[in-house]
């Protein structure tokens, strides 16, 4: 720890402001109603980010050893090359997919009830209009491996008779039950390898 002294003091102050913020989250969780408006927050992206980014933080310290390259043997050129493969081969996937999603539904709002039968888009403060019966079919697309740091990134993509597509993806939440939802709306379920938009 010699190298990074700064290191240590944000480390803890990560850690402070990650628990206080689940604790919160926590203690709040009992005097609220289950919430049926949907947005890209900051719980659900670190959700979503955890495994990702921890392993980034795991393998930074090695990846920079690429800066001492030329004191290094070729032994260890090769170790920390293979290193960084594994390292960036699974997070960059889910980074980018993150990423991609935020770009998408950043300014996007789901309002969702099954039990009133409810399901709504907003586009900013826009109202997107329409019913099921609009629905020309319903593609949901998700990763077919359930290990990878990125399975949890999957979306929906809304046909409508207009020509419209709208596009749901799991920043906003689960969309296991609004997949549910729309079942008899021509659903097609899809498996990828990552599920980019």
């Amino acid at each position: 720890m010699k190298l990074f002294p700064f290191l240590r003091p944000i480390l803890e102050i990560t850690v402070a402001i990650c628990a206080i913020v689940f604790g919160l989250r926590f203690i709040t969780s009992f005097f609220t109603q289950a919430s049926r408006v949907y947005r890209p927050t900051f719980l659900r992206q670190f959700y979503l980010l955890f495994w990702p980014l921890l392993c980034m933080s795991v393998g930074l310290p090695f990846l920079i050893s690429f800066f001492y390259l030329g004191t290094l043997s070729g032994y260890e050129v090769v170790l920390l090359t293979a290193m960084a493969a594994v390292i960036l081969s699974f997070s960059v996937p889910a980074l980018v997919l993150h990423a991609q999603y935020y770009a998408h539904n950043l300014h996007t709002t789901l309002v969702f009830d099954p039990k009133q039968n409810k399901l709504e888009v907003y586009e900013g403060r826009v109202l997107i209009p329409f019913a099921q019966r609009d629905l020309v079919r319903v593609e949901y697309v998700t990763c077919r491996s359930k290990r990878a740091f990125w399975s949890n990134y999957n979306f929906l993509r809304l046909h409508l008779r207009s020509g419209q597509v709208l596009v749901l993806t799991s920043l906003l939440t689960n969309l296991e039950p609004v997949a549910e939802f729309l079942r008899n709306s021509n659903l097609e379920p899809q498996q990828r390898w990552a599920c980019f938009l």
